[in-house]
C-alpha cells in the first residue's frame, strides 16, 4: 500500500466504504452541539440561571462512559431487526431513532419544563454515545488498517459538517423561525443517517455467536466473553506495553481538550466581535479543518500511523504557543484568522491519525467494546483537567495558560516516539 502513487493514494476517497463514512459522521456528529452549546443558547434565552445551565453540561458524561454498555452494541442482537439489517446496522438505526426522538420532544418542551428537558436531552445524548459505538465498530471492520486514515478522514468530515450545521444552522434557523423549529428541522436531518444505514451492506466481521440464555450459566458465559473478553484480549495481544498504550491514549489529546472550552472567552476578552468569531473559528475554521483531515488521511496511506501522529502531536502543541502569542498582540482578524488555521489544520489532521491509530488497535472480534474503551479514556482525561482551566485564567491569565496547555501535548509526544521506535523494533525482531 505504501508504494502507490499520489494519484492513486488520493483515489482513495473514492472507495465507496470511505464515501459511506462522511454520510455517517454527519449523522455522528448532528446531535452532539444540540444537547450542548445549542441547547445553552436557547436555555439562556429562555432566562435560565447560568448555575442551572452549568448542570446540562453533565449529560456529556454519557459520551465518556459509553464503554460501559459497548459489549450489549457489540454482541446482543435486537431481535427482528438484526436478522434483516445485521448486528452493526441494527444499533446504528436503534440510535438514529432515539435520537429524532429526543430531539422533537425538546421541540416540544423546550425550557419550560427543565426537568422533562433534560430528560430529553439524556436520550439524546444516550442514543447518540449508542450510534458512535455501531458507527465505530462499522467503520473498523469496512476496511483495511492501511484505508482506516482516508475512512476516519471521512468520517471528521462529516462530522465537522454536521457541527457546523447543528452549530450555526441552529442558530440561524432560530433567529430566522424559532427554537422548535429549529429542532424538528435537526431531527429530520437525522434521516441522512437512517438512509445511509438502509442503503449500505452489513461488513464482515470476526466473532462468536453470543446466545443468550436466560440462566445465570448463559449470563456468565456472555459476561466472559462479551465484557472481559476484549480486555482480556487486548491485554494478552500487548504484554506491558498495553498500559504504555493505554496512557498515550489519555493524553494524546490532553492539550487541545484543556484549551478546547477557554476558546471561545479568549476571543471575546481580546475584543473579537461574535461576527468575527463566527465568521473564522466557525466557517473558515471548519474548512481548515477539513483540510487538515483530508492531509492526514493521505498521509497515512502513503507513510502508515506513526509519523503522522508524531506531526498531530507537536502540531496541536505549537498551536497553543500560538494561542499564547495571540494574547498579547492586539486584536486584529488577520491574526486570527492565522491562528485558526494552524489550530484547526492541526487539530484536524491529528484527530484523523487517533482515530486511524485506535482503529488499528482493535480486535475484530470485540470491535465496539475495545474502540469505546479507547475513546472514552481518550476523552475522560482532558474533561477532568479543563474543568481547572477558568481557574488558571482568572489567577495568571490567558498567556500562561496557553503555555502550559502548551506543555500538556509533551507527554504524547515522548510516548508516541517511543511506540515508534518500539514499533520498529518488534518489525526487526521478527524473523
Amino acid at each position: 500500500m505504501q508504494d502507490l502513487t499520489w494519484r492513486e493514494t488520493l483515489l482513495i476517497y473514492t472507495n465507496p466504504r470511505v464515501i459511506t463514512m462522511t454520510f455517517l459522521g454527519f449523522s455522528g456528529g448532528l446531535p452532539f452541539l444540540l444537547v450542548f452549546s445549542t441547547l445553552t443558547a436557547w436555555l439562556t434565552e429562555g432566562n435560565v440561571s447560568r448555575s442551572t445551565i452549568g448542570f446540562f453540561a453533565w449529560i456529556g458524561i454519557t459520551y465518556s462512559t459509553k464503554v460501559l454498555w459497548a459489549p450489549v452494541v457489540d454482541s446482543i442482537p435486537i431481535p427482528f431487526l438484526t436478522k434483516i439489517l445485521g448486528q452493526r446496522r441494527s444499533w446504528m438505526l436503534i440510535g438514529q431513532i432515539g435520537i429524532a426522538c429526543g430531539l422533537v420532544l425538546m421541540s416540544l418542551i423546550g425550557p419550560s419544563d427543565l426537568l422533562i428537558l433534560s430528560c430529553c436531552a439524556f436520550l439524546v445524548a444516550f442514543s447518540s454515545a449508542t450510534q458512535d459505538v455501531a458507527i465505530d465498530a462499522f467503520r473498523i471492520e469496512s476496511a483495511e488498517p492501511e484505508y482506516q486514515g482516508a475512512m476516519s478522514a471521512a468520517y471528521v468530515f462529516g462530522y465537522r459538517l454536521a457541527l457546523l450545521v447543528a452549530g450555526a444552522g441552529a442558530l440561524y434557523l432560530a433567529e430566522y423561525f424559532s427554537w422548535t423549529i429549529s429542532y424538528i428541522i435537526m431531527a429530520t436531518l437525522m434521516l441522512v443517517g437512517v438512509i445511509t444505514v438502509v442503503l449500505v451492506a452489513e461488513p464482515d466481521r470476526q466473532s462468536e455467536a453470543f446466545a443468550l440464555e436466560l440462566s445465570a450459566i448463559g449470563l456468565r458465559r456472555w459476561f466472559t466473553r462479551a465484557v472481559a473478553g476484549p480486555f482480556i484480549d487486548f491485554f494478552s495481544r500487548n504484554g506491558k506495553v498495553a498500559f504504555i498504550i493505554l496512557l498515550f491514549i489519555a493524553v494524546f489529546r490532553l492539550s487541545d481538550i484543556a484549551m478546547g472550552i477557554m476558546a471561545t472567552p479568549f476571543y471575546l476578552d481580546m475584543g473579537y466581535t461574535k461576527t468575527e468569531i463566527a465568521n473564522v473559528a466557525k466557517v473558515f475554521g471548519f474548512f481548515m479543518s477539513i483540510a487538515g483531515s483530508l492531509i492526514c488521511g493521505v498521509l497515512v496511506v502513503k507513510w502508515g500511523l506513526m509519523r503522522p501522529l508524531l506531526i498531530g502531536a507537536v502540531a496541536v502543541a505549537v498551536t497553543n504557543l500560538l494561542f499564547a502569542s495571540l494574547s498579547v498582540l492586539e486584536p486584529k482578524v488577520s491574526y486570527l484568522a492565522i491562528v485558526i488555521s494552524a489550530d484547526n489544520i492541526s487539530g484536524g489532521f491529528a484527530a484523523t491519525a487517533f482515530i486511524a491509530y485506535l482503529s488499528s488497535l482493535t480486535n475484530r472480534a470485540y470491535t465496539a467494546t475495545q474502540y469505546a474503551l479507547f475513546s472514552s479514556l481518550m476523552t475522560l482525561p482532558g474533561k477532568f483537567i479543563s474543568g481547572f482551566s477558568g481557574l488558571v485564567v482568572d489567577n495568571f491569565g490567558y498567556f500562561e495558560f496557553f503555555v502550559v496547555a502548551a506543555m500538556l501535548g509533551i507527554p504524547a509526544i515522548l510516548l508516541v516516539v517511543w511506540l515508534s521506535r518500539y514499533e520498529r523494533a518488534q518489525l526487526v525482531s521478527q524473523p
